[in-house]
């Protein structure tokens, strides 16, 4: 595969209020008519924003773990595990195991930013588990720094987060300099760039572009300015059949 690009414009949009929410989906439902479709064991990817501040109302999840990111500003979740509104601030990490079945609101407070992901489980499991909830806040996930390169393990290395979903590691990258990296055989790297302009291998970004990376054994980063990358590495090929593949 090598390196696939998908630029803002051929991602799925969608919001919920009116417009109050707005998003762009480098992954979307079927019915979103998305381009790029689910793979590896990633289902869902959205990145939603708000200027004024909206609620989407309590609505259920069963089998996925449902992943949130706050970008920017703050976010307000409540679910029927907790039974309690919850306040999620920039940096902050959340999973909810929906397994079995929960519900859940959610309020993205006045210029905030969030990515919302679907990874499948192998739902054929999850669906008998009992769900579960656990935010982390942005202090408890471990910064690397190094030549003007700012790496924050949100899910691997040292990182206490724990998801269900077999051999995922996410990283947010922020970068003022070129950078490389060693890509493991049989992973898949997805990444989002949030900010910035950049090169990855020849392959130019900027901000909301989503690239998909198969089959290369390094990637070279070339920072045009200051930018911050969202990046998911996930198995090639699962050990279960997904959702998609039954």
């Amino acid at each position: 595969m090598g390196i696939q690009l998908f630029k803002k414009k051929d991602q799925a949009i969608g919001g919920f209020n009116g417009g109050a929410i707005v998003e762009n989906k480098p992954i979307g439902f079927p019915q979103d008519q998305s381009i790029l479709k689910p793979y590896s064991t990633l289902f869902y990817w959205a990145h939603a924003h708000s200027v004024t501040g909206s609620t989407i109302g309590l609505h259920p999840h069963r089998g996925f773990e449902i992943v949130t990111y706050v970008i920017k500003g703050t976010i307000k979740h409540f679910d029927t595990k907790t039974d309690d509104w919850i306040t999620l601030k920039e940096g902050s990490f959340q999973v909810i195991d929906s397994a079995n079945g929960i519900s859940h609101s959610e309020e993205l407070c006045e210029n905030s930013e969030v990515f919302q992901i679907w990874f499948d489980p192998n739902i054929n499991k999850s669906l008998y588990r009992e769900a579960k909830y656990k935010d982390y806040p942005s202090q408890v996930l471990p910064v690397e720094k190094n030549h003007k390169v700012r790496v924050k393990n949100i899910v691997g290395k040292n990182s206490p987060v724990k998801l269900e979903t077999e051999n995922i590691s996410i990283q947010e990258i922020d970068l003022d300099n070129s950078h490389s990296l060693t890509l493991k055989s049989g992973q898949t790297y997805s990444l989002y760039l949030i900010n910035g302009h950049i090169d990855i291998n020849g392959v130019e970004l900027k901000k909301d572009d989503f690239t998909v990376i198969e089959d290369e054994k390094e990637m070279h980063i070339s920072c045009q300015k200051k930018s911050k990358l969202f990046m998911i590495s996930s198995p090639k090929t699962p050990s279960y059949k997904t959702y998609t593949n039954q």
